[in-house]
């Protein structure tokens, strides 16, 4: 990692997003794998733009056009971590909710879950839906990003906060948020009935 310390593409944003968002772009693209845990909303670097644009509406100070779609692009370029000639393993756990909720209207809803359907593609990308009828889990009130890193030392949680964002690095945080992702995997769909149940869903909408 020190060698490649460096100008990387979020440099662009210096000084005019928060550096949280930064160091969540640097954190994902030095992982080896990544996990992520999503209950309200789609998973960011498997987000369709238009569906981006309907989250970031609902920001608390609202955001100005210009800010918005800044942040739309930003997060946009953070996807593009999929399309590198080695991207690392994702395992995306997403609950039933975050599949219905809406970010704009109905179309919007459709064309992410298309968008989401056509990601589960990627070879090195696995979706596993967690139904209502699986009930409670460990955490089910918040989304949680795990990166494995180059080596285990350098492994990082971030957590998504009212203020911002929150990065884990310690031993016992890092234990703990493993479990968490461990439990939920196990109260998740298959990735096959996972891809069946998406389709469904989208037929309902």
């Amino acid at each position: 990692m020190a060698r490649e310390r460096g100008p990387h593409w979020w440099d662009e944003y210096r000084q005019v997003l928060p550096a949280g968002l930064l160091d969540i772009a640097e954190m994902e693209h030095y992982a080896s794998a990544l996990r992520s845990a999503q209950i309200m909303h789609m998973p960011g670097l498997l987000q369709h733009p238009d569906y981006m644009r309907g989250i970031f509406a609902e920001a608390v100070p609202a955001m100005a056009p210009t800010d918005l779609e800044r942040h739309v692009a930003f997060r946009v370029r953070r996807a593009q971590l999929l399309d590198r000639s080695d991207p690392p393993p994702c395992e995306f756990l997403i609950h039933e909710a975050a599949l219905r909720m809406r970010f704009g209207d109905r179309s919007v809803l459709l064309r992410q879950l298309e968008h989401l359907l056509k990601q589960s593609e990627r070879p090195n990308v696995v979706l596993r839906v967690v139904p209502f009828s699986a009930g409670g889990f460990a955490n089910a009130g918040s989304s949680t990003l795990y990166a494995c890193g180059p080596v285990p030392q350098l492994d990082m949680v971030q957590i998504d906060v009212p203020t911002g964002v929150t990065f884990l690095h310690a031993d016992t945080y890092l234990a703990n948020y493993r479990a968490v992702l461990d439990r939920m995997r196990e109260r998740a769909l298959e990735p096959g009935k996972s891809i069946d149940f998406i389709r469904n869903v989208a037929n309902e909408i």
